[in-house]
């Protein structure tokens, strides 16, 4: 659990350091390295009995962990078929979530697309989340949307597509369920030139997962390429401090996990890339005003 001066929880999520772990791995993995928040997989809990699932909870509480952010497993960003797919699977998921105490479930918004105008897109995206947000209501797990903002992504496909803020609220406010909010992302905060009084127009239940990274120096934002990115600190090129302490006053009291996309990180041993990624976390929480 946190120390008593932040809510905020330090969230293990083991392939977005470059670490490959099953469910129950990543639980061990959490627990022996100090991080405070585990990552649910969703097939896997949908795969095991109910007293397996109440084995875990027990395996949490006795460790003071708790449950981060789950992925959508769901496609919903392609064919009609592969969303049906999807949401086939994802009620039997979402119970099981439910069962083991899950609350969060996040994905993320393409920013282009080569063949649907804005405004199809968007209508397209409405319609679909809309589903997974019903589905996902029934077992009262929330569900984060992820904004990907970089110049270079949007602008590389003919439509440009949602990657602010702002486009996000509209998408969420035409969505319409009140289990959906943001999966806010220091990287994508930065790459869309926001500020800390963008994340404080938001209140605590608008976000529920985020990400913290850093971005490699001497390049310019409009340039950044989304799959370089630097641990939490790293180069101080993103105000890590004003994006946490904008974070820290509306209350947020949910999982931050690390997620730097970065090669160094993947070729370290499991062991030193779980500490490295934890240190680069506590460093950027001390950062927090008391």
């Amino acid at each position: 659990m946190p120390p008593p001066n932040r809510k905020m929880t330090i969230h293990l999520t083991p392939g977005a350091i470059g670490v490959k772990a099953d469910q129950m791995e990543t639980l061990e993995l959490a627990h022996y390295y100090g991080y405070e928040a585990v990552e649910p997989q969703p097939a896997y809990l949908a795969s095991i009995s109910l007293e397996q699932i109440r084995r875990i909870k027990d395996f949490l509480a006795s460790r003071h962990l708790v449950w981060g952010c789950a992925s959508l497993p769901v496609d919903f960003r392609s064919t009609d078929e592969k969303f049906t797919e999807g949401m086939n699977a994802l009620p039997a998921q979402a119970k099981a979530l439910g069962q083991a105490g899950v609350t969060r479930m996040g994905t993320w918004l393409n920013p282009s697309h080569d063949s649907l105008t804005s405004r199809r897109n968007f209508d397209l995206h409405v319609k679909r989340l809309r589903a997974i947000a019903g589905v996902l209501a029934q077992h009262n797990i929330r569900f984060g949307l992820e904004y990907v903002a970089p110049k270079t992504l949007w602008a590389s496909r003919r439509y440009p597509f949602i990657h602010t803020m702002a486009e996000t609220k509209e998408l969420i406010a035409a969505i319409g369920a009140n289990n959906v909010g943001f999966v806010l992302d220091s990287w994508h905060w930065y790459t869309a030139h926001e500020t800390g009084e963008d994340i404080l127009s938001l209140a605590n239940k608008d976000v529920v997962s985020v990400d913290l990274n850093d971005a490699p120096a001497g390049i310019p934002v409009d340039q950044q390429i989304d799959s370089v990115r630097e641990l939490p600190c790293a180069t101080g090129v993103i105000d890590v401090a004003a994006f946490l302490n904008a974070l820290q006053s509306i209350g947020y009291d949910g999982p931050v996990r690390p997620e730097p996309f970065n090669e160094a990180l993947r070729k370290m041993p499991r062991g030193q890339a779980l500490s490295v990624s934890l240190a680069a976390m506590q460093k950027a929480f001390s950062l927090l005003k008391t």
